[in-house]
């Protein structure tokens, strides 16, 4: 407990699945966090959710704070960034979880679905780190955490262009990570693999047998498992916390193992 105490943090994509396992780890640890989400209402329930959750662990005084935000708008990232300073102070942390998945055949893909990608997947990333990186280094403090994926150095059949976006966020976080070293805010990303949210539990029900899809996610793991949200979350706290001062430009990989392995 407290290893992040008396920090503020944002976290995008936060109402549900990896953003929302973070913001409560964050929380229980003792930050106050704000969840910028395009769906505020969901936002809006996973923060009453956080304080209630801290509160039966016995955890007094959980600050969350749910700020409706477009991460493709960096307008609208900059607001959500001003209501967080004035709700709870500046930023200590920032978190880029917001993502959709767009997986297409590249020669059919339509330009709407390209930009789509990269407004959210890279674009967002950008805007968040935009926004906040003038206070940090005006404090000579600061950390930021990129969700990539095992997407960006491992390339599956069928899922373009979401890679080659997923690839721009290692990039763009050893380009910052270098640039703003000196100045003390640490750039790093964690690159999760299959992780069980509802985008996942909605995949396999959209199969024609759901358990048999299941099963075969399964069957391609090293642990036999898929992983959790928490377990991302976990690795989140680590790298926004002081534990981890000399860790820059770096990216974790949270898959179980699942990247290593070949498959013919």
């Amino acid at each position: 407990m407290n290893r992040l105490a008396n920090k503020v943090a944002l976290i995008t994509g936060a109402g549900r699945g990896i953003g929302a396992a973070i913001a409560l780890a964050f929380a229980r640890e003792g930050a106050a966090v704000v969840l910028a989400e395009l769906d505020l209402e969901t936002a809006q329930r996973t923060a009453r959710d956080i304080e209630a959750a801290c509160s039966q662990a016995g955890i007094d005084g959980a600050r969350a704070l749910a700020v409706q935000t477009d991460v493709t708008q960096s307008t609208s990232v900059q607001h959500a960034v001003s209501e967080a300073q004035s709700a709870f102070g500046a930023l200590d942390v920032l978190v880029n979880n917001a993502g959709i998945n767009v997986f297409c055949d590249p020669l059919t893909m339509s330009d709407d679905d390209w930009r789509r990608c990269f407004a959210v997947d890279l674009d967002g990333v950008w805007n968040g780190c935009r926004a906040v990186l003038p206070g940090m280094v005006e404090r000579g403090a600061g950390s930021i955490v990129n969700i990539a994926s095992t997407h960006a150095f491992k390339i599956i059949p069928g899922c373009f262009p979401y890679p080659v976006a997923k690839h721009g966020v290692i990039g763009l976080t050893r380009a910052l990570g270098i640039e703003y070293a000196p100045r003390n805010v640490r750039v790093n990303a964690i690159a999760p693999g299959y992780i069980e949210t509802q985008l996942t539990h909605d995949w396999w029900n959209s199969q024609p047998d759901p358990a048999a899809a299941h099963q075969a996610t399964l069957d391609l793991q090293p642990m036999k498992r898929i992983g959790r949200p928490e377990e991302v979350a976990m690795t989140a706290v680590f790298l926004a916390s002081d534990e981890a001062p000399f860790i820059n430009a770096s990216c974790i990989t949270v898959d179980g193992g699942r990247s290593v392995l070949y498959h013919d």
